[in-house]
């Protein structure tokens, strides 16, 4: 899908991209969930599909943080509070250890319902507020959510395909 440039089209891609996604955890046994097979998203590290997940609904998450701490008129420490942007493997590794405790399925529902709230913003917000002017340095809102959401669930998918494939689990 091409990269969304207005407000239907982006929630059409992330509605895609979730379903999609949602397909391929469906099918994950819950026994393999914690395993540590992927590729992590530091260099020369590994994670687990529980933690690919967690990495998703961290990012969600943010989204909704950015959004509404500049709704208040508050500063915004991008991409968090106590990190750089090339300290994105480490903001990784604190997305998994803040959801270590929850289970696959946990996870699964949480993400559904970051996804859900990052839908709610966006029907919410207008094309001209998404799109027409920068929100992040040259980024607009719009493109924000898309890199945040649609972009990393088409990712995740693939990740859990090629694994799923490799590990002959369908």
């Amino acid at each position: 899908m091409a990269i969304p440039t207005n407000k239907d089209e982006l929630l059409r891609a992330i509605a895609d991209d979730h379903a999609k996604l949602a397909a391929e955890l469906a099918g994950i046994p819950a026994e393999r969930a914690n395993a540590k097979e992927l590729d992590g998203h530091a260099k020369g590290t590994s994670m687990s599909v529980r933690d690919l997940v967690a990495y998703l609904v961290g990012w969600g998450r943010l989204v909704l943080k950015w959004h509404d701490r500049r709704t208040k008129g508050l500063v915004v420490d991008f991409p968090e509070t106590g990190f750089t942007w090339n300290e994105l493997g480490r903001l990784a590794q604190k997305f998994y250890a803040d959801h270590e405790q929850h289970d696959l399925r946990t996870l699964t529902a949480e993400l559904e319902r970051t996804k859900d709230a990052i839908v709610r913003l966006v029907e919410s917000t207008s094309n001209e507020q998404l799109y027409g002017t920068a929100w992040y340095e040259r980024w607009t809102l719009g493109r924000m959510i898309q890199l945040n959401t649609s972009s990393p669930f088409r990712n995740a998918r693939a990740r859990l395909r090629t694994w799923k494939k490799a590990n002959r689990i369908r």
